[in-house]
């Protein structure tokens, strides 16, 4: 995916020569963040959905994603709280980018207060992602702000062929990129790799805090 939209992308251009400007219209208030049961309720309506478009049972979808069939048949029945991990092996099983499993509809103007948004937390390490925006049509990315603690280092398994990742380092200090060769990074630090390899994300002090933009062609 490239990004190829620098504004908005429901942003359309400047009127032409004689054209008439439309009066101003207010600002859609923006819709409050998903609670946590309603991201749950989401995400297993999300699963279903996908599943069913690409017409696997459940049991092949699980085997695909390396998941028990019960504990598919739990996420889909809204009884289960999925992890980071579980989702992108279900996104990768399902060929969708992580957001299509997390993100609801989005209104036309909307605000992500800090603590807020739709979060999913690692099994694997003291780590959190809150996704901030998924992909409009037309355009492949999603963006994600990370929260994360020093402790155990969060191990990516590869994603979709052709995904690159962009990390952006607002606070703290971490260690991010490609498994074999990742960098130390400080705040305003920014770095970009291979999505579809592995790699690392360690945060070497508390309050580690970054956002990252993951492509995907």
């Amino acid at each position: 995916m490239s990004v190829n939209n620098e504004g908005d992308a429901s942003t359309g251009g400047a009127p032409g020569a004689g054209a008439t400007a439309a009066p101003a219209t207010p600002a859609t208030p923006a819709t409050p963040a998903a609670s946590g049961s309603d991201l749950i309720a989401l995400i297993a309506a999300s699963i279903r959905r996908e599943r069913e478009r690409v017409g696997l049972s459940m049991a092949e979808l699980a085997r695909r994603a390396g998941i028990a069939k019960s504990t598919l048949s739990q996420l889909e029945a809204g009884a289960g709280n999925p992890s980071v991990e579980t989702l992108w092996a279900l996104g990768v099983a399902l060929d969708v980018p992580f957001s299509r499993l997390v993100d609801p509809p989005r209104p036309v103007v909307r605000v992500i207060r800090a603590g807020e948004g739709p979060v999913t937390h690692s099994e694997r390490a003291d780590y959190a992602a809150t996704l901030l925006a998924s992909c409009p049509p037309n355009a492949r990315r999603d963006i994600f702000r990370i929260e994360a603690q020093p402790g155990e280092t969060r191990a990516s398994d590869p994603h979709m062929p052709g995904t690159v990742e962009h990390l952006l380092l607002g606070a703290g200090r971490a260690l991010a990129g490609p498994t074999e060769a990742p960098v130390e990074l400080l705040p305003g630090d920014y770095v970009s790799y291979p999505g579809d390899a592995p790699h690392v994300f360690r945060a070497l002090e508390p309050g580690t805090l970054a956002v990252i933009v993951m492509e995907h062609i």
